[in-house]
């Protein structure tokens, strides 16, 4: 549930806007805006908000899958955590996938891509139930993991192009919210894997029901305004667009931070069932009552970002996140618990100041191929770091000594941040991206 009050119903509401006649609907629509966007939306940005929620949810569930299955997976096919570490980083690999699929959100437009994702994502993913082995597992989900990081690119994309300046950022923290309602329903089902051995897979089947999300947007989404102004305009050259230090200040970002989230993340079921002897009942437990919190973070980042700027709020909120994170993998106890609380809110609160700048830096012709550049940069330190901690992990090392080492990446980002970033927040996109009439 979005700000206490804005349900599913409410959703599906916002979703046929554009059909709604009567004046009750009208003010029930009109209230439910009042309560998401203080400075107010449109009919169109209301019905578009809805349906990208809608479409962030399969796409956080299929990409927690493998994270959240992989050492219940292991323990069937007797793979090692150099194994675990090796095979999360080929599935972040994959994301190389989702450049040629940006690159023809570009060209072919945001709809056709995002609806075509929007079926191939879970039907790839369920595959994985399928696994006769620890390697066919990997190869399934190399597939399915870059095609739903897809539908998130271009969800961070449309967002950008059709909701107002003074709402951007609020927007991307309500879908992060989204995203989180998708994730935790992998974590919900994770007890599955409990019943018996091979009940991991169970998960994964799960993952069909997404489907209904494709039926959804195959009828309702339309294309976005400015791709259809923009699209019959001259395209920037490919030896441009990768030389715009705009877009290289953002590759090392993404690349330097991810090193830390994906050990953190993909590494903290191996932690609590290795070190803190967790159950998978706990460990869902765990996950729930330290990471639900973070909707505290996206929501009130989300509107200090449009209110106040993205900047400082970025640097010094991805500094606390990052430290308080770290800080769960060396403690025990309550202290363990409240420390990895405190991280996910700082890290709520950093997404969307973070987030917004990958649509808003640049101009509609190659706005999702430079998101797509951006994501497969963060996947591929995600796999640096994963390679590296298996191996440190086989050879005796502390998570704690793990993460303490990986977190001078998100130190370091957090400066760069603040002396190389511009500030976007209450300007249009043509004017950040000084292409006017682009």
């Amino acid at each position: 549930m979005m700000r206490g009050a804005v349900t599913v119903t409410h959703l599906s509401m916002l979703a046929s806007v554009p059909f709604t006649t009567s004046s009750s609907a009208d003010a029930a629509v009109t209230r439910i805006a009042r309560r998401l966007f203080p400075h107010g939306a449109s009919r169109r940005e209301l019905r578009t908000f809805a349906l990208l929620v809608l479409a962030t949810i399969p796409f956080a569930y299929v990409n927690t899958l493998f994270t959240q299955t992989v050492s219940y997976a292991a323990d069937e096919f007797g793979a090692s955590d150099a194994a675990i570490g090796l095979g999360a980083a080929i599935v972040r690999w994959g994301v190389v996938l989702a450049i040629p699929i940006a690159w023809a959100a570009d060209r072919f437009g945001r709809r056709l891509v995002l609806v075509t994702l929007a079926w191939l994502a879970p039907l790839s993913a369920a595959l994985g139930a399928l696994a006769p082995s620890f390697t066919w597992l990997v190869a399934s989900q190399t597939l399915a993991r870059p095609l739903a990081v897809s539908i998130n690119v271009l969800v961070g994309v449309i967002a950008a192009e059709e909701m107002s300046r003074e709402s951007r950022a609020s927007t991307l923290g309500l879908l992060g919210i989204a995203a989180g309602f998708g994730a935790g329903l992998a974590v919900a089902a994770l007890p599955l894997a409990d019943v018996a051995v091979g009940g991991w897979r169970w998960v994964y089947v799960i993952a069909l029901v997404w489907c209904g999300v494709g039926v959804v947007l195959t009828r309702g989404l339309t294309e976005t305004r400015r791709f259809v102004t923009q699209h019959a305009q001259r395209r920037r050259a490919l030896r441009r667009q990768l030389l715009d230090p705009r877009l290289l200040m953002q590759l090392v970002a993404a690349l330097l931070a991810n090193v830390f989230i994906a050990t953190a993340s993909v590494f903290q079921v191996n932690y609590l069932r290795d070190v803190r002897d967790y159950s998978p009942l706990l460990v869902t437990i765990f996950t729930f009552v330290t990471a639900t919190p973070a909707a505290i973070g996206l929501v009130i980042g989300g509107r200090l970002a449009d209110r106040r700027g993205r900047r400082v709020l970025a640097a010094v909120t991805l500094l606390i996140g990052t430290w308080m994170l770290t800080a769960s993998f060396a403690v025990s106890g309550p202290a363990m618990w409240a420390s990895a609380l405190l991280g996910g809110i700082g890290f709520g609160m950093a997404y969307p100041a973070f987030g917004v700048y990958r649509g808003e830096l640049f101009p509609t012709t190659d706005r999702s191929f430079s998101s797509g550049m951006i994501t497969a940069a963060s996947l591929i330190g995600g796999s640096i770091g994963l390679i590296v901690a298996g191996t440190s992990l086989d050879a005796s090392r502390s998570y704690g000594e793990i993460l303490a080492l990986f977190a001078v990446g998100p130190t370091l980002v957090s400066l760069f941040v603040v002396r190389t970033f511009p500030e976007t927040a209450h300007r249009e996109l043509e004017e950040i991206s000084d292409q006017t009439g682009r």
